[in-house]
């Protein structure tokens, strides 16, 4: 218990250190910014596929067992808030986390490992770098960007996907499904669901970074570390994503 307080209290002062070197990185780190690019590029870019796929699954599921549900009630019209709900305010951010820790946070976690084993961290302390502001922002800053489009194109896909399912159940002009899509999306939804991308990508480069910067003398730790942030990150955002929930919901009631 008091080596989990003391990795969340060193995770939140790293954060910190994190906010406070990205005026720094936009003003002088002309050099770091290919890194940026190269994370957005692994991170957002990369993932377009993966997520796709699950968006398009992910709307087609919830349109047809949706539909299916609801119809014994005579309730159809419940399925676009109940795809709201689903694909853009709960599970969307959540499983693209859930994607990004998979890809993203094992390898940021691994190569931050490599190079404080390889001293290549000590190199550019030694010629007067800044560590956090080469290595770490441009990371943060990539992983978090990316987060947040991918969650934005996964609910859009996801809408898409479930517009070509419901045609099976009730063909409708895209005009029309769209528009009670529209209806029922509120401000609150968009809100929640850009608080809780931003966060998990916070969240995820964050232990990945620690998680690498932990490491000592041996390669062996190197694996450890990936492994390490993958289950470090999965746990915080999964705690983060209830957290945020609920407090969305107390709002709401309120």
């Amino acid at each position: 218990m008091t080596a989990l307080i003391v990795t969340w209290f060193y995770n939140l002062g790293f954060f910190v250190k994190i906010l406070k070197s990205i005026l720094g990185f936009i003003s002088r780190g002309q050099t770091a910014y290919k890194i940026l690019i190269m994370q957005i590029l692994f991170t957002f870019f990369e993932a377009l596929g993966i997520t796709t796929l699950l968006a398009l699954v992910i709307g087609a599921a919830v349109q047809v067992i949706g539909m299916l549900t609801l119809s014994q009630f005579s309730q159809e019209a419940l399925i676009y808030p109940l795809l709201i709900t689903i694909i853009t305010r709960e599970l969307g951010p959540l499983l693209i986390a859930f994607v990004i820790i998979a890809r993203s946070a094992t390898a940021i976690a691994t190569e931050i490992a490599g190079m404080v084993i390889s001293h290549e961290v000590e190199a550019y302390i030694s010629v007067g770098i800044d560590p956090i502001e080469y290595l770490a922002v441009p990371r943060f800053l990539g992983v978090t960007i990316s987060v947040f489009l991918l969650n934005i194109f996964f609910s859009i896909s996801g809408l898409a996907g479930s517009f070509v399912v419901a045609q099976i159940f009730l063909p409708m002009p895209a005009q029309v499904y769209f528009g009670n899509i529209l209806l029922s999306f509120s401000l609150q939804d968009i809100v929640i669901s850009i608080i809780k991308s931003i966060s998990f990508g916070m969240i995820i480069s964050v232990v990945a970074l620690t998680r690498g910067l932990f490491v000592e003398r041996s390669s062996t730790e190197i694996p450890i570390a990936g492994l390490k942030a993958v289950g470090a990150s999965f746990g915080w955002c999964i705690i983060a994503n209830i957290i945020l929930s609920v407090l969305f919901y107390l709002a709401v009631g309120l």
